[in-house]
């Protein structure tokens, strides 16, 4: 089998990531080993901080909505042919355009009514912000990664400006905004869920879980299920043979961007809304890289992301839990397994697919799809 030869469709989407992570996990137990550390032990407590108690797997599912976001985002992207990493900023840009809203309007408007414009000003903040280099590159040349790097900057700075000058409450010291009124805060799950009789351990996991899974189905349905998702995709694939075939690639590099803006503008709706009530300094965090790296790990595809957003998400919760328990055993060295992930999902997977193809076809005879 020749290394150019594609994996089938179900080893793409499940074996590769699978061996890739067990391959990621082996080399991470090495490197533990060699600092003296038992890597059994940081697994094992790894796993149950993530998803042995009712906690631990609300701030896994918590960390995970984020990161379905922002993960789809980079995915709809590249389906475009465009690496977009500039998730930072249009997560802060999504987040400032739901702030701006709860400030204005949820002291005037009921929850039916509130949180929908929440949705939809995060949604257009993010994708307004994100529209501007995909016209920079569809209409002037510039390419999407520098202009995207550099809008990462100006959004943190504008959060900055807009929070210290005209949005912090008068006599406060605290970079943040007034609390917004209750219409505008999303239900936590522990109190949805108890709304239907089950108990569950507070947390701030909250029902923009659900808003997260509806996101990645409709991305799902609009790359697979509809012709403008075909164009798209076609587009991604080559530019020219698609404008050969009538479709316009500067268009279909603004839609890509816009909704690829409009996702990653969303993660407000979980932190800022779900979690905070009000609008503040650092929500994201490095939601937006990490993005990069769910949807390398689940291969661009929705049901990946999500899996993969839920890996990372145990890998935040377990890996806080294991720099707590485990003597010795720092918060950057739960960095490294997070980069050991990086690394053998995204450029050791084409190492690695060739010769898992290999095997597939030789040793258990399974057959690979062409072209």
């Amino acid at each position: 089998m020749s290394a150019s030869t594609p994996l089938p469709r179900w080893a793409d989407l499940v074996l590769l990531p699978a061996v890739c992570l067990m391959v990621a996990l082996l080399a991470a137990a090495g490197v533990v080993a060699l600092v003296g550390q038992d890597p059994a032990e940081v697994i094992s407590v790894l796993i149950h901080g993530a998803f042995g108690t009712q906690r631990g797997i609300s701030y896994t599912l918590y960390y995970a909505t984020t990161f379905i976001f922002t993960g789809l985002a980079v995915a709809v992207a590249f389906h475009g042919g465009l690496f977009n990493i500039g998730g930072e900023g249009q997560a802060i840009m999504g987040g400032l355009g739901v702030g701006l809203v709860a400030l204005w309007l949820s002291h005037a408007l009921p929850a039916w009514i509130m949180l929908p414009l929440m949705v939809l000003s995060g949604a257009l903040f993010g994708a307004a912000w994100a529209a501007v280099p995909a016209y920079l590159q569809a209409y002037r040349g510039s390419h999407v990664v520098i202009t995207t790097i550099m809008f990462n900057f100006i959004a943190s700075s504008v959060l900055v400006y807009l929070l210290v000058n005209h949005l912090r409450p008068a006599g406060s010291m605290s970079v943040e905004s007034a609390a917004f009124a209750d219409s505008a805060k999303l239900p936590p799950m522990h109190e949805a869920l108890a709304s239907l009789g089950i108990e569950w351990s507070a947390s701030p996991l909250n029902v923009s879980l659900f808003l997260a899974l509806g996101a990645a189905l409709a991305v799902y349905l609009f790359l697979w299920r509809t012709r403008a998702g075909y164009h798209l995709r076609a587009v991604g694939s080559s530019a020219s043979a698609a404008e050969y075939a009538g479709i316009r690639s500067r268009h279909q590099v603004m839609i890509a961007m816009a909704i690829s803006g409009g996702l990653a503008g969303l993660v407000g709706m979980n932190e800022i809304a779900g979690v905070n009530g009000r609008l503040l300094l650092e929500f994201v965090s490095g939601a937006g890289f990490t993005g990069i790296a769910v949807a390398l790990m689940g291969r661009n595809h929705p049901v990946g992301i999500v899996f993969a957003s839920v890996l990372f998400g145990a890998l935040f919760q377990g890996g806080a839990e294991v720099a707590f328990e485990v003597t010795g055993f720092s918060r950057e060295m739960v960095v490294m397994l997070q980069g050991f992930i990086v690394l053998f999902s995204g450029a050791m997977a084409y190492v690695i697919a060739p010769r898992l193809g290999w095997v597939l076809v030789r040793v258990f005879k399974v057959g690979v799809r062409h072209g």
